[in-house]
């Protein structure tokens, strides 16, 4: 199971990872607030501005203080396409 580091030692399993949005747009906004509203938050930018938004397998939704391209490097690049493997 690969984890990625979504900042401050918080970690989540690659393979649960629907997408990865920025937060600015009200549609995204409107998916956290909702997630909140049913328990299916996780706060894991520890006070700081959220800068990405990690949507999950599970409907849960993920705030993170690291920013999309930092979240995403792991994928296969910060441009978010990912690399063939040989």
């Amino acid at each position: 199971m690969k984890l990625i580091n979504i900042g401050f030692g918080s970690m989540v399993s690659a393979s649960r990872v629907v997408a990865i949005v920025s937060p600015d747009s009200a549609p995204v906004k409107r998916l956290g607030q909702e997630a909140r509203e049913r328990g299916m938050l996780i706060d894991a930018s520890f006070g700081r501005k959220t800068r990405s938004v990690l949507v999950m397998d599970s409907g849960h939704v993920v705030w993170s203080s690291l920013t999309t391209g930092q979240v995403s490097a792991p994928f296969g690049g910060a441009d978010g396409t990912e690399e063939e493997t040989p």
